[in-house]
Parts: structure tokens; C-alpha cells; sequence
């Protein structure tokens, strides 16, 4: 299907709210299911968009920024994802495998800008010893713009201007060749998922990660609710357990003070 020139304008809109979004990691609308469903609805097809969008967070959910690194880039991933799914009439394992160029590319621009805006910082210095706020917040607010027009140059680009080169090219690759992507994508989600339990994974945090495996591998179920309620109520239970657990620990340091101060009386 086509991208209409409204759509790609709307589209370029979309990115530079959300790539100012993953600039200052303000709201965190920039991640990959939000920006695919945004896509979705913009190309008037919300189920792809939804189905896309939960297969690239997956993809990505253990990729974020620390320090002055940067992970390939998941606002790009979000919005091609989608797009190359409904230009190119792909699966959304395949379109996933596909859109990870554009998201090396823009990770690559991001860096890019890391390091060209070092050339800010001596008149920002400047600007601080001086107490000259007002120069401060033109800077900010220079380079968060220059950032934000990037994301909507680049998304206008990829996604209208190139649909047609880049839906052609995706119908002439060999059925092997887009059957390993498909492979390759399906794949991803469960590395990305994989990294993230890595860093949070904890032993207390086992019996629910099993109860969650058992519920989705082995209860023929329609939809991903069930899972949900079930980590809701897992959820519920935790924070009630950790705030009766905190109750209590306060009244026990209550107590404890209480013993000692009638012993202090006592003794005098």
C-alpha cells in the first residue's frame, strides 16, 4: 500500500515530537510500541501497527542509553517497522529484520550530534560565568530544535520518499532470503527480552517469571489478557507485601526506641 504525501507529513510531525521526546527522555512516548502504534494510526491500520510496535519493544526492551552511549536508535525502528510492513506487505517478523539499517542510521546521527555539540559548550560555560540564562535557553533550546527537524527530515524521507525503492527492493529478495529475516526477527525479541532479564532478573523474581512462562506456553488462550491480569495481580501482591513489610519495620524501630528510652528513665 502507498504512504499518501498527508500521511508522510504527518509522520514527519509524529517524529520530531517524539525524537525531542528521546532527546530528553521527557515522557518516554519514544519507545518502539508507542511511536509503531502512532504509525499505525497515521496509516490507518491500528492492528499492524499494535502488532509491529510489540514485537520491535520486544526487540529493544533491553537496549537504553547509559552514559554517553548509544543503542541503535528505537524511534526509527518504530516508525519503519511499521511502515515497511504496510508499504512492502511483509510480516512483521520480516519488516522487524528490515528496519534495523534505518535504526544503525540514526543511531549514527545521534552520536553525530554528541560530538558536534561539544562546539555549544564553551559559550554555554561562558554564558553560566556570566549568569546569562537567557543565552543558556536559546542553546538548549538551538540544538534540541536541530535534533528535532533531523528526526522529521529522515522519517519524511525513509518512509514517503523511499517507499517505492524500498518496497520494490523487499519484492525482488529471494523467498530464502526473506524467510531469514522472518527467522532473524522472530528471534530478536526473545535476545532483547533476554538482555533485559539479564540486568533485572533477580532470584525473588523467579516463581512469577515461571508462573508467566507456564501461563503463555501451556493455557491455550485468544489473547495476551489472562497474562496481563496475572501480572497485575502479581504486581498488587509485591507492593502490598512490601508496604506491610516497610509497616512493620517502622513500628519494630517505634518499639525499639520506645524500650530504650524507658530504660535510659530507669536508670536515672
Amino acid at each position: 500500500m502507498q504512504i499518501t504525501l498527508m500521511q508522510g507529513i504527518m509522520l514527519a510531525i509524529a517524529a520530531i515530537i517524539i525524537g525531542v521526546d528521546y532527546w530528553l527522555e521527557a515522557f518516554f512516548i519514544f519507545r518502539p510500541l508507542v511511536v509503531s502504534t502512532v504509525t499505525g494510526i497515521i496509516l490507518g491500520n491500528v492492528p499492524l501497527g499494535l502488532a509491529t510496535g510489540a514485537l520491535t519493544e520486544l526487540a529493544f526492551a533491553g537496549l537504553t542509553p547509559a552514559g554517553g552511549t548509544q543503542p541503535p536508535n528505537p524511534v526509527l525502528a518504530g516508525f519503519m517497522s511499521t511502515t515497511i510492513a504496510y508499504t512492502a506487505g511483509v510480516t512483521p517478523e520480516v519488516a522487524l529484520g528490515l528496519c534495523l539499517p534505518f535504526s544503525f542510521l540514526m543511531q549514527y546521527v545521534i552520536l553525530f550530534f554528541y560530538s558536534s555539540f561539544s562546539f555549544f559548550m564553551a559559550g554555554a560555560d561562558k554564558a553560566a560565568e556570566q549568569a546569562d540564562v537567557n543565552k543558556i535557553i536559546r542553546t538548549n533550546i538551538i540544538t534540541t530544535a536541530i535534533v528535532a527537524i533531523s528526526y522529521g527530515v529522515i522519517v519524511f524521507s525513509c518512509t514517503y520518499l523511499a517507499q517505492e525503492p524500498m518496497a520494490k527492493l523487499v519484492t525482488s529478495m529471494p523467498a530464502w532470503l526473506i524467510h531469514g529475516l522472518e527467522v532473524a526477527g522472530g528471534i530478536l525479541p526473545a535476545i532483547g527480552f533476554g538482555m533485559l532479564l539479564r540486568v533485572m532478573m533477580k532470584a525473588k523474581y523467579i516463581p512469577f517469571f515461571i508462573a508467566g512462562f507456564l501461563m503463555m506456553n501451556f493455557i491455550p488462550m485468544n489473547n495476551l489478557l489472562p497474562v496481563a491480569l496475572l501480572g497485575t495481580a502479581f504486581a498488587l501482591f509485591d507492593f502490598f507485601n512490601a508496604k506491610a513489610r516497610k509497616e512493620e519495620i517502622a513500628a519494630a524501630v517505634a518499639n525499639n526506641q520506645g524500650n530504650e528510652g524507658g530504660n535510659k528513665h530507669v536508670g536515672i
